[in-house]
């Protein structure tokens, strides 16, 4: 009964931190804008560059923009606020290392979620995209994971550096390559074999991937859908670890 009530105790602690980091970060006009428009406008201009048909172009934007939306603030969230003291001040809380991994990481994965499945509604009425129950859960399970992922990899790169600036720097450098490596605007079955290769150890591939699977009926897709999962699945999974192990490597720096 202790470890539950204890356990209870750190949901609690999680869900205020999330609430704290969606008020102070998320809901600002910038921030919206960046997450959303930013993606829609770089995937604009290389369909207006060569037009084709944009159903098929739909879960790459979608991805696209669940990327943007949960890493716009998380590669920058924490190394600021050890700038101003607020992790310090976190730390000397009574809340496990793992629960503060978690709480930061809600907040990315929520914009996240929702920039996705606003992207994903939007493009399935525009462009009358197959819909139904199972598609739908798919979708979602695919965008959930999706979210997970690209904001444990914001909370991972924050752990790693000392300040914004360079925190910004190296979430470009993971994010830029990605969208040209992990099948956004190329499927990855018609690319060279060395770049396939490479697309196969980049997480975003798989949330594409599983997003053609489900709004194409698999045209373009180049895993299958259960493969897709698991390895979006496992992404989540190391990341957490590697943040977890990375936090407590830096608690010493960060009090």
């Amino acid at each position: 009964m202790t470890s539950l009530a204890a356990g209870r105790r750190q949901v609690i602690r999680a869900w205020h931190i999330t609430a704290k980091d969606i008020r102070t970060y998320y809901l600002k006009p910038p921030l919206i804008s960046w997450g959303m428009l930013f993606p829609v406008v770089l995937f604009l201009a290389f369909y207006l560059r060569d037009p084709g048909d944009m159903r098929a172009a739909i879960p790459g934007l979608i991805g696209m923009t669940v990327l943007f939306g949960a890493t716009s603030v998380e590669a920058v969230a924490i190394a600021f606020e050890k700038r101003i003291g607020a992790m310090e001040r976190l730390l000397m809380a009574p809340i496990a290392p793992y629960t503060l991994v978690l709480a930061k990481t809600a907040s990315g994965a929520v914009f996240g979620l929702a920039t996705g499945l606003l992207t994903w509604i939007l493009s399935t009425l525009i462009w009358r995209l197959p819909l139904s129950l199972g598609g739908a859960v798919a979708s979602i399970v695919i965008l959930l994971l999706g979210s997970l992922i690209f904001a444990l990899m914001g909370v991972l790169l924050s752990l790693l550096v000392r300040e914004v600036f360079d925190a910004m720097t190296l979430s470009n450098f993971f994010r830029f390559p990605m969208i040209f490596l992990c099948g956004v605007f190329v499927p990855v079955g018609a690319m060279a074999p060395l770049l396939r290769g490479i697309a196969g150890v980049l997480p975003l591939t798989y949330t594409v991937d599983g997003l053609r699977h489900v709004l194409l009926a698999g045209e373009g897709a180049y895993f299958p859908l259960w493969l897709n999962l698991v390895a979006a699945a496992a992404f989540a999974a190391a990341l957490y670890g590697l943040a977890l192990v990375l936090l407590h490597h830096r608690l010493e720096e960060l009090l």
